[in-house]
């Protein structure tokens, strides 16, 4: 399935960025939380934003992802969107998104075109995610932070949205079983939120449901 960013704009047009950045959306479907989950973390949660970002090159679209670092507190050694909580300074969501993409990897503000945004989702680490889609276009330096990312890499669009590259695995947390998509692209394990994330973003774009 080949897929422009011309429509990508289209499939994300009608989405919009959330008033209240703690208002979220319970997975649902074949990856759905068990009854409870979020019962145990929505007191806690706090408002983060990350960036997926989509970057166009001849061979066709790539979503941008990061190696975590292992010394992190939280999702230390994972493959995640580049992005962090919500400071008090930011102005909205996407301002986090786009603040901690350029301090983390490097890629400033006005290299990112906005052009859509998913569903926030709650993670077991007590945090309230919105994922917010940007196209980043060009030859963009990058400046890695290497305090929180290891290094960064790509995959394709095309590899994320071929089924045969969707890996159903069984997790549990705290005693509740429940199952997951996975990825595995050369080499790299992309598992947990990210991929639920990503799950959300190829549904979007496939006109599907979860």
């Amino acid at each position: 399935m080949t897929i422009s960013a011309e429509y990508l704009r289209e499939r994300l047009a009608g989405t919009r960025k959330p008033l209240d950045p703690l208002d979220v959306v319970v997975p649902s479907g074949t990856y759905s939380w068990p009854a409870g989950m979020l019962d145990k973390i929505a007191a806690t949660l706090k408002p983060a934003g990350v960036l997926v970002p989509v970057r166009r090159h001849n061979t066709g679209l790539t979503v941008l992802l990061t190696q975590r670092s292992a010394a992190l507190k939280h999702h230390a050694g994972q493959v995640s969107f580049p992005g962090g909580r919500m400071e008090e300074s930011d102005a909205d969501i996407e301002a986090t998104a786009l603040r901690e993409t350029r301090e983390e990897v490097g890629i400033a503000e006005d290299q990112v075109s906005i052009i859509g945004y998913l569903e926030t989702m709650p993670t077991v680490t007590g945090y309230a995610v919105t994922p917010v889609v940007g196209l980043v276009e060009g030859l963009v330096g990058l400046d890695i932070d290497r305090t929180e990312v290891e290094y960064v890499f790509e995959v394709p669009l095309s590899f994320l949205l071929d089924p045969a590259n969707h890996r159903l695995v069984k997790r549990e947390w705290q005693g509740l079983s429940f199952s997951m998509v996975e990825f595995h692209f050369d080499g790299q394990r992309i598992w947990g939120a990210t991929a639920q994330m990503l799950m959300r973003f190829i549904n979007i774009i496939k006109n599907n449901n979860l």
